[in-house]
Formats: C-alpha cells, sequence, structure tokens
C-alpha cells in the first residue's frame, strides 16, 4: 500500500513539475537575475577594487571575504615578483607602522618588529629590488605635508605604492578638543591635491581610523574615543571625495580596516592596536589591490579586469550567433509553410485534403540549429558567470557541517528513491549509473564546501568549453583520461591478433592470448610511470603538447595519469575474469539468487566488507600525502573490489537500485565539467554568488539552474551524437575527416593565438 501511495504520489509530481518545467523556471530565473545584477552593477559600478577596499566579512574566525570577489592569498615568492623593482611608502602614525610589518611579512616573513617605534624604518630586498620604508608622521600636519611635496616635485625618488593616515596622536595630544578636529581638516585639506597629484602616477591610498576598544584604553588614551574617530574619519572622507577628479587618478579610500577592527578590535593587547591576524588580513588586501591585476590569479578575481576576447572566441560566438539567426529564420519559413499546408476542409464531399509533403530534412537541419541554438545561449550563460564581471563570486570556505550535512541529505534522498533493476546481472546498467551518480555528487560536494559516440559525448562539450572560456584541454582533466584510457583500451584489443568472444568460447587456448596483451600492457605502463623524462618528452611533442600542456609544460598531465595508472588494466583484467566465470556457469546472477554458492558467498562477503573497512580507516588516516598518492595506484582496486562483491553478491543488493543516484549518474559527465563554470568559479577556484548576501539560498537557486543546465547539455549532445556520428562506416568515415579538419584549423589557430601572446 505504501509503494503504490509513493507511485501515485510520484506520478502526480511529475504531472505538474517535470523536467521541462523544471528547465524553464531555471531560464527564469537566469534572465531574472541577469537583469538585477546589470542593474546593480550599473547603479553601484563595477569597480571590484572598491567593493575590496571598502566591503566584506568574516567566514568564521580569520577568512576575510571581500564583497563580490575573490581575495588571492599571496606567498611571499609571488609578492616578490609582483612587487619586483618597485618602492612602497608607508606614512603615518603606531597603526601604519603596524600595517607596514605586516606587509613586509609577505615579501620576508623574517622580518621582526624590532625598528624604532618613533621614528623611520626602512626594509629591502636586494634580490628583487624591492624597497619598502615607514616613515614616522604621527599627525596631518605641516611635517607630513612636506614630506609628500617633495615626491610631487621630483626632488627624490617618488613611490609607486602610497599608504597614509594618522589621526589617533591629534586626539591624544590636544585631549580631543574640537579646535584639534578643526584644524585635522585644514590640514588635510591643504594635502589632499598633493596626493591627487600623486596619484596621477602612482597608487595612494588613505587608511581611515580603525575603531577603539574603549574599555581596555590606558588612562593617557582614554580620550581616544570611537565617536571622535568617527568625527575624523567622516572629515576625511567628505574631504578627500569632495572634488571632482578622474576615477583612475582619485585617491583610494582603504575602510575595509575599520570593519575588520570592528569584529577583532576585542583581541587587542592594549585596545588601541589590532591583532596581528587583523593586520595581516589588511596587508593581504593592499596586496590584492595592487597585484591582482599585474599576476592575475585565478582565484584573486577583485581589482582583475575582464579578459580580452582571442580570436578563437569571436570565430565561437560568431558561429553561435549565426546558428541562432539560422534556426529563427529556418523556424520561421518552416512553420509559415506549415500554415500554408494545414490540411482544409473540401466544401463539396466535406473531406480534409491533406497535402504530401517531404520534411524530413528541413527536420534534420531545424534540429542540428535547435541544438547549435540551445548550446549557444547555455555558453552565452556559462561565459557571464565565469568570465564576464556580471556575477558575483567568493572564496570557498570549508566547514564539517558543510560537507556532512549534504552527504546525510543526499544519502537519505538516495535510499528513498531505491527501486527495483530491470536486470540482475552483475555491474547492471541501472547500479553503475546509481554508482556514477553518487560518486558525482560527492564529488560536487567536496568541491564546493576547493565507441564513437561515447568519445563524442565525452569530448564535445569540453572542446566547446575550451573555445568559448579560452581554457587548454588538459584543463578538464577528467576528460582527457577517460579519452586517452579508453584509447588505449580500444588499441590493445585491437591490436593485431584481433580476439573475439567467438574465438575464445572455441578455444581457450585464446585466453592466454589476451593474457598475453593485458600483460604487456601492464609493462608499458609501468615503463612510463618509472619515465618520467620520456613521459614528458612524448606528450610535449606538438601537436600532443597542444592538448596536454597546463601552465607552460605537461607535469600536471602526468601527475592525473600517474595517479590512477592501473585502474585500466584492473578493470579489463575483472572483466576478463567475470567472462570467464559467467562462461564456466560459476556465477549465479538471477533476482534474489546470491552471487556464488552460499558458503564462497559469506566467505566472500567477509573478506570484502574487511577489506573495505581497512582499507577506509588507513585512508582516512593517511598522513603524508606522497606516499598515499604512490601506494594508491596498486592498492586502490582492494577498496574498488571490495565495494563490488560487497554490492553484487546479495542477491538482494544486486536486484534494487537508487533512481535518484542513477538520475545524476546518467549526467555526471556534464555535471563533473559544468562546475567549473556555473556552480563553482574562477574554475572551481571559489563559488558562483547569484543571490548576494544568502549563501543557503544561493546555494539552492545556483544548483538548480546548474543540473537543469547539465542534463539540457546530455540531450543536445546525444542529439547531435545522432546526427554527427551515424552508423554507415562510410558516412562516419567522411565525417571523422571532417572532424579532423576541423581540429588541425583549431590547433594551428591556437598556436597563432600563443605566438601573440607571447
Amino acid at each position: 500500500m505504501a509503494a503504490l501511495a509513493y507511485t501515485l504520489g510520484k506520478r502526480e509530481i511529475n504531472h505538474y513539475f517535470s523536467v521541462r518545467s523544471a528547465k524553464a523556471l531555471a531560464l527564469g530565473a537566469v534572465l531574472l537575475l541577469a537583469a538585477c545584477h546589470a542593474a546593480f552593477r550599473r547603479y553601484r559600478g563595477d569597480d571590484t577594487c572598491e567593493y575590496l577596499l571598502s566591503s566584506g566579512r568574516f567566514l568564521g574566525e580569520k577568512v576575510w571575504q571581500p564583497h563580490s570577489c575573490m581575495m588571492h592569498k599571496y606567498k611571499n615568492s609571488e609578492a616578490k615578483n609582483c612587487l619586483l623593482d618597485k618602492y612602497i611608502a608607508f606614512i603615518g602614525d603606531s597603526r601604519i607602522r603596524q600595517l607596514f610589518y605586516s606587509f613586509v611579512k609577505l615579501i620576508n616573513p623574517q622580518v621582526k618588529e624590532e625598528g624604532n617605534k618613533h621614528g623611520n624604518i626602512l626594509f629591502e630586498d636586494k634580490s628583487a629590488s624591492i624597497k619598502v620604508d615607514f616613515l614616522w608622521y604621527p599627525e596631518v600636519n605641516g611635517s607630513m605635508k612636506q614630506r609628500i611635496k617633495s615626491w610631487t616635485e621630483g626632488s627624490i625618488a617618488k613611490p609607486h605604492v602610497i599608504v597614509a593616515g594618522a589621526a589617533t596622536w591629534s586626539i591624544k595630544i590636544h585631549n580631543g578638543s574640537n579646535e584639534a578636529l578643526t584644524q585635522y581638516k585644514i590640514n588635510i585639506t591643504s594635502i589632499a591635491p598633493l596626493l591627487e597629484k600623486l596619484a596621477e602616477s602612482s597608487d595612494v591610498y588613505w587608511v581611515l581610523q580603525d575603531p577603539v576598544y574603549e574599555d581596555m584604553l590606558s588612562d593617557s588614551r582614554k580620550m581616544i574615543t570611537n565617536e571622535k574617530i568617527d568625527a575624523y574619519n567622516e572629515a576625511a572622507i567628505s574631504i578627500l571625495n569632495s572634488s571632482s577628479r578622474n576615477s583612475k587618478a582619485k585617491v583610494k579610500v582603504f575602510s575595509v580596516s575599520k570593519l575588520i577592527a570592528q569584529e577583532t578590535i576585542m583581541q587587542s593587547s592594549d585596545g588601541l592596536h589590532l591583532p596581528e591576524s587583523s593586520r595581516e588580513t589588511s596587508a593581504m588586501i593592499l596586496m590584492n589591490v595592487y597585484c591582482n591585476k599585474i599576476l592575475k590569479p585565478i582565484d584573486g578575481s577583485c581589482c582583475q579586469p575582464q579578459p580580452p576576447l582571442t580570436l578563437i572566441q569571436k570565430l565561437a560566438f560568431c558561429f553561435f550567433a549565426l546558428s541562432i539567426i539560422g534556426y529563427l529564420i529556418l523556424s520561421f519559413i518552416y512553420r509559415n509553410n506549415h500554415r500554408k499546408n494545414k490540411p482544409c476542409t473540401d466544401m463539396e464531399s466535406g473531406e480534409e485534403k491533406k497535402p504530401v509533403t517531404n520534411t524530413s530534412p528541413v527536420s534534420t537541419l531545424e534540429t542540428l540549429l535547435y541544438s547549435f541554438f540551445k548550446l549557444g545561449l547555455i555558453m552565452a550563460y556559462f561565459y557571464l558567470c565565469d568570465r564576464a564581471n556580471l556575477f558575483m563570486k567568493e572564496n570557498k570556505f570549508y566547514t564539517h557541517s558543510s560537507f556532512f550535512i549534504p552527504i546525510i541529505y543526499i544519502l537519505v534522498l538516495g535510499v528513498f528513491y531505491t527501486e527495483n533493476t530491470k536486470e540482475t546481472k552483475m555491474l547492471n546498467r541501472e547500479q553503475t549509473d546509481e554508482w556514477k551518480g553518487w560518486m558525482q555528487l560527492v564529488i560536487l560536494i567536496y568541491h564546493i564546501s576547493g565507441a564513437s559516440t561515447v568519445l563524442f559525448r565525452l569530448n564535445f562539450l569540453v572542446v566547446v568549453l575550451c573555445i568559448v572560456m579560452d581554457r587548454p584541454y588538459q584543463f578538464y582533466y577528467f576528460v582527457p583520461l577517460v579519452t586517452v584510457w579508453f584509447m588505449i583500451i580500444y588499441a590493445t584489443l585491437a591490436v593485431w591478433p584481433q580476439i573475439v568472444q567467438k574465438k575464445a568460447n572455441g578455444n581457450c587456448f585464446w585466453h592466454f592470448g589476451l593474457l598475453l596483451k593485458l600483460i604487456s600492457l601492464l609493462m608499458c605502463i609501468y615503463f612510463l610511470a618509472n619515465s618520467q623524462g620520456v613521459f614528458e618528452k612524448i606528450f610535449s611533442l606538438w601537436p600532443l603538447s597542444t592538448c596536454f600542456e597546463l601552465n607552460g609544460n605537461v607535469y600536471e598531465w602526468w601527475f592525473r595519469w600517474k595517479l590512477d595508472r592501473y585502474v585500466v588494466f584492473h578493470g579489463m583484467m575483472f572483466a576478463f575474469i567475470y567472462l570467464v566465470l559467467q562462461k564456466r556457469q560459476v556465477l549465479s546472477e538471477g533476482k534474489g539468487e546470491p552471487l556464488f554458492s552460499n558458503k564462497i558467498s559469506n566467505v566472500l562477503l567477509f573478506i570484502s566488507v574487511v577489506c573495505f573497512l581497512t582499507y577506509s580507516i588507513w585512508a582516512s588516516s593517511c598522513k603524508n600525502k606522497t606516499e598515499c598518492n604512490e601506494l594508491h595506484p596498486s592498492v586502490s582496486v582492494v577498496q574498488i573490489l571490495a565495494f563490488i562483491l560487497i554490492r553484487n553478491i546479495p542477491g538482494y543488493a544486486r536486484s534494487v537500485y537508487s533512481s535518484f543516484f542513477a538520475w545524476f549518474g546518467r549526467i555526471s559527465l556534464e555535471l563533473f565539467i559544468c562546475q567549473y563554470h556555473i556552480w563553482l568559479a574562477a574554475d572551481t577556484k571559489g563559488i558562483l554568488v547569484l543571490i548576494p548576501g544568502n549563501p543557503m539560498l544561493n546555494i539552492i537557486v545556483s544548483t538548480f539552474i546548474f543540473v537543469c543546465v547539465a542534463h539540457e547539455i546530455s540531450q543536445i549532445t546525444n542529439d547531435l551524437a545522432q546526427m554527427v556520428v551515424p552508423k554507415d562506416n562510410a558516412t562516419l568515415l567522411r565525417r571523422l575527416l571532417c572532424i579532423a579538419g576541423f581540429f588541425s584549423g583549431l590547433l594551428f589557430l591556437a598556436a597563432i593565438q600563443d605566438q601573440s601572446r607571447h
């Protein structure tokens, strides 16, 4: 009765909310969100530097998240590379001195805070010709003005970056008097034109005063209240933003440190100076503001201009635009002809006259153009999400709850949607789809918390994304891996002597021939795995280098290939053993029957459970990643084989599957590839933000759109595969030659593009 109620309920839900209606809802959401973000950008501006300098929040205790963009965590080698031959000057009071030390430690972590507290402090890194000075000017007065004026007159070296700020000493020395505030306004008004002049050729930042923790201030500092600090900050902002200036040359107000201090000032040792972690955050923000536009880190979207379109991208957009226009024209003509040829009633006989028309060629062309029409719209969404500055991006932040709660949630859903399989063979289609589904969902959750038809489906989406998103083929490492191993399997079986099942069934001698092939494959894999130089030379040859190089070398391809190098051999050996056992009728694959005899099944099941648990404990307790990566290719087969046996030995386990996981398994490839750009952001380094200010709702909406897009791409790919990869061998050969010509042209354009970049 419960099963009947469940089935009826599901049918009723599907009647009102189908996959098609879900996609229509997703399309409406995309259009609405795109319009809202475009309006917001137009109203507030699209300068992510402004957001980085003025707004943000803490993720957890120490991770700072700027509003709408991602902040890169710079290493000292990157900092030196960015600041090569640069001169940076910090001018101000003790708070600016602390910021100076935190900034210098990004260049050289060994620097200690040992300089004269009330004097100038000089730092120089001779290896990179970097000079960073702290100039002690605790008040905005004539002395500070004279120093700034000397830079504008060109008598001494002008800094490339100037970070200035002061106020607390004025409050302290003058006991918080209103006259001091008035004089501060006069002084900063006289300094502002000089800062403006410097800002025409240098980056100038004015640091607002951080709040204090009044309860912890010493008696000599009690006059430094947050009310006074706010008054001084308002004066600085009003004066520095009062005149009409060129937006590229204006003095940038560094107000974000105020927000950071509001969250961390209670951890201060004296109520005035910020804790070290907060100063490090402010220094990292300064580094991002200056260096992101120079080094262009993938996970540092703040202050990065939108990359220009490449020649290949322009050609791709022209192709999709022509496909969209062609489909609309053809659709209009087809529907117009359909109306003209609509059956009409014979007035004399009262019967309909049905004109005979041959519409199959038009329908095929229309289907092809319609597929590219939809794909073009989807690629536009991809580009807007991860290459344009329309939607916001944020850094990932891991917590145990953000990982395990979704895992438990999908596990419950997967168990709830349990159905009987159509067949009960070992590793039947429903079971493998289910396996791919839950594995893909786990991978997605992990990432968000960091035959010819087969080859066509594997590579079509990736090739399109390589063109549209300007990314190398190796960037989507999963597809190159699967493609290469698929071709290796095909070559191993196709090479002479070809051993087909009919031969093997007739004479067991052929089994030994197949084993020799597998052993030869194993030896080749072992040789390449232990000869990195040979491997890199092979894949560094053109045109292989175009496909497998990433960041100028093939090391990433070598690492990915080596990590699971024996998995194909293990799989082929398993398939061989399975077919032999099946031929000898050792397996019992009937519904509800154990795979082997009861005694053997129980023993194998017990061993599998022990092996599965042992491997899981070993993997979870692994401390050295390098050693674990070396052992993984050889021992991972234990975990995989144990899971297969646990899932297939009991007849009842083999006879059911989770339709929830299987549904996702059928689009697992599209889910894996699409996540790079329309679910995550900055090539999986961050998170796409469609709805700012509400992380949970943002994940729900972006995930819904992401799954709908992946499903639609899966359907488009399958439709195109039916047309591009025909069953007729002669037609297939001609189309393969056309595809080879297309890829040759693509490689040629890529080579021209690389030369122009260098």
